[in-house]
């Protein structure tokens, strides 16, 4: 793929609006621009223009805007077409773009890459990008925001900053190993790498609320058979997720239903009632219940039902135990819901997220795996380095090989080394035009 090729793809999403974008981004995208509306604007003013074929049909009157080299999103001249949203319109304007020599079809995330590439973005920004096309709730939409505005790119900026300052006082140690240097610079060294592992440790220590922010937390309902689980899961989905019916044992497997309570992706899971099972297939069912249970994030323990089941799972602290099937009788204190008619169900919805709202407290900006892991080589590198500039100036040169251990870590998190390999399934994930 040759970096020069211009490329162009509709920017908006599929389907009939009103009003599509259509972006042209590379060398040849003002020409195209020219030729499909005449004479262009000024980047970044908006002019009203029809749009023709070379044959001189017209396709659409549109909004048409520049944006010149390197105060574009990809860095490069772009064009952009605002037009009506119908099919019909935006397969002419992609025709017209198609027939004209140099240009071709963008692929996925291919606008975005560019970005990446000519240093518009860092590869944190671009995966806070992902994020944020993909975010369903509050908290992940401004998580997503964060990390694609670039907050985590100018932390590991500052920290990268302070440990090159670091490692250019022990090398005037070591320069000078055998000259009298006038000033010990070891407590600034020293000073310099605790105050990066202290904020490098308190961003590993919000790096699993960060996690579940991004992927959604789980709340598994738990109960004895009959208890009416999958009754209230539908009721809180507000269809029929699950299959139901007064046959104790009919959930077999873990239905799974993808909420927002209070802001926060939240995943309902509908498991099999808890008891001795009576045949291999419901023994099954059970443990696949007991394991996706205990590694929730939260249980709702729904009493009734053909006996208990905090017999075979003890709730954990913070989980919720709740009456069910409240419409067959008057509640007997505590919280009471029913699937059936809906009474208490506000309630439980309140209390799950009163009481995920603290597991997401505190949440970095370190969602990924991958940011943990350079964050972690970081952290371990920088203990290494504290350790030999403890022991004084005698040890700077091994310091100074951990200090470069560790920012080469930190570069790595922003995609500036080392990171080759995981473009392509990143990019994997965008949509056409992004």
């Amino acid at each position: 793929m040759e970096a020069t090729e211009t490329i162009f793809a509709l920017a908006s999403a599929r389907g009939r609006s009103g009003v599509a974008v259509v972006r042209v981004s590379g060398a040849r995208a003002w020409s195209a621009a020219a030729a499909l509306a005449g004479p262009l604007p000024e980047p970044r003013r908006a002019v009203l223009r029809t749009l023709r074929t070379a044959e001189g049909e017209a396709i659409d009157t549109a909004v048409v805007l520049l944006f010149a080299a390197g105060a574009s999103f990809t860095g490069e001249p772009v064009a952009e077409f605002q037009v009506h949203g119908s099919a019909a319109v935006i397969a002419a304007l992609l025709g017209a773009l198609g027939a004209m020599p140099g240009l071709r079809p963008a692929e996925p995330g291919e606008f975005t890459r560019r970005a990446l590439e000519s240093g518009r973005l860092d590869l944190a920004q671009v995966e806070g990008l992902a994020d944020l096309i993909a975010a369903e709730t509050e908290a992940q939409r401004r998580q997503a925001l964060a990390l694609a505005s670039g907050a985590l790119g100018r932390r590991a900026e500052g920290w990268r900053v302070r440990l090159v300052r670091a490692a250019a006082l022990l090398a005037a140690t070591i320069d000078f190993a055998d000259e009298d240097v006038p000033e010990d610079v070891m407590p600034e060294v020293r000073a310099l790498i605790g105050e990066v592992a202290g904020e490098l440790a308190r961003e590993l220590a919000g790096a699993d609320a960060a996690e579940r922010i991004r992927e959604g937390f789980e709340v598994a309902i738990v109960g004895a058979p009959n208890a009416g689980k999958s009754t209230l899961l539908n009721a809180l989905a507000g269809r029929d997720a699950a299959l139901t019916s007064d046959v104790a044992g009919t959930t077999r497997d873990v239905i799974e239903v993808r909420m927002d309570i209070a802001g926060l992706p939240v995943t309902l899971l509908d498991t099999a009632g808890l008891r001795a099972a009576g045949d291999r297939v419901e023994a099954m069912g059970v443990a696949r219940a007991l394991e996706r249970a205990r590694a929730a994030d939260l249980r709702v323990f729904l009493l009734g039902g053909e006996g208990d089941a905090r017999a075979m799972l003890a709730p954990a602290p913070g989980d919720l135990v709740v009456r069910g099937k409240a419409d067959l009788g008057a509640p007997d204190g505590g919280l009471a819901v029913s699937g059936l008619t809906g009474a208490g169900l506000g309630e439980l919805v309140a209390a799950i997220g009163s009481r995920l709202e603290p597991l997401a407290a505190g949440a970095g900006l370190a969602g990924r795996a991958r940011h943990r892991a350079a964050l972690g080589r970081a952290a371990a590198a920088l203990e290494a380095a504290a350790a030999e500039a403890a022991r004084g100036a005698g040890r700077a040169e091994l310091a100074a090989e951990e200090l470069r251990r560790a920012t080469g870590a930190l570069e790595s998190l922003v995609g500036r080394v080392d990171v080759e390999h995981l473009l392509d399934e990143i990019f994997a994930s965008f949509c056409i035009g992004k």
